[in-house]
């Protein structure tokens, strides 16, 4: 291994730490001021090449905020012309066609860049003293190292325990699911399904990686029983659900499949 990149194989062996993202999004956040700060003390060719660069980045801001709204602009069918068509018109068709195109293209790239329209776009946010409880250990209770999540967690068919002793997060058996009850907005029917995985639990990342599921949360179920099929025919495996109800509260797990 070479000398310096000891903290590329500290990260291979052991990970990085559970508030790694949520430590990243407020550095990033806290750039904005940095970047002001900045920009009013620079000056002469350095600004030049500032504000250069800071155009760009806006015009490339701009096209990708546009290219978000235009998933959601409905564009008016113009009527079928009876008889025939002169030649001069007959390219138009195939520009539509390619338009048509383009912007299922796009809609496939919002997908996997994680743009979903959601039965519940805002939720409130939860904070770590509501889904992590203090647990004192030692042998006068002195140590508060440890959290137990108070909250409904999904853990994978492989899972193991670490060892007590080293065990940060506690996520309680009974605290744990593996189905959930899933609605198709179209069908109106309700499935019960396995959970596959959590995608995103948007009041933190830290919630992700642990699996902990609150309203709100994405998660990805298993769809094979439903039997539906992709347009190349093939049969669609895992399919998004977002959580619509408190599972802590009610004992089970609530969803709207997002078709």
């Amino acid at each position: 291994m070479p000398q310096n990149e000891y903290i590329e194989e500290a990260i291979k062996k052991h990970g990085r730490r559970f508030d790694h993202e949520e430590r990243k999004r407020k550095k990033e956040a806290r750039m904005v001021h940095k970047k002001s700060q900045i920009a009013q003390k620079v000056h002469g060719f350095k600004a030049k090449l500032l504000n250069k660069r800071r155009h760009s980045e806006k015009i490339q801001m701009k096209k990708t905020i546009k290219a978000h709204q235009e998933r959601n602009n409905k564009h008016k069918e113009e009527p079928l012309q009876e008889g025939a068509v002169p030649t001069y018109l007959l390219d138009r068709e195939t520009k539509s066609n390619a338009k048509v195109l383009s912007n299922m293209i796009k809609q496939k790239r919002k997908e996997k860049a994680g743009k979903w329209s959601v039965p519940l776009p805002k939720v409130k946010g939860l904070d770590e003293a509501e889904v992590f409880k203090v647990a004192r250990t030692g042998s006068r209770k002195q140590k508060a190292w440890k959290r137990v999540v108070t909250k409904a967690t999904f853990v994978g068919e492989g899972f193991t325990r670490k060892p007590p002793k080293y065990e940060r997060f506690i996520r309680p058996m009974a605290l744990r699911y593996k189905k959930a009850h899933v609605t198709h907005p179209e069908l109106g029917a309700t499935f019960c399904l396995p959970i596959l995985g959590v995608k995103k639990n948007p009041s933190s990342p830290m919630y992700t990686q642990l699996g902990v599921m609150t309203k709100g949360t994405i998660i990805e179920v298993n769809v094979s029983e439903l039997g539906l099929v992709t347009q190349s025919g093939k049969v669609v495996w895992g399919k998004y659900a977002q959580i619509t109800n408190n599972p802590e509260n009610d004992g089970c797990i609530n969803a709207v499949l997002l078709v």
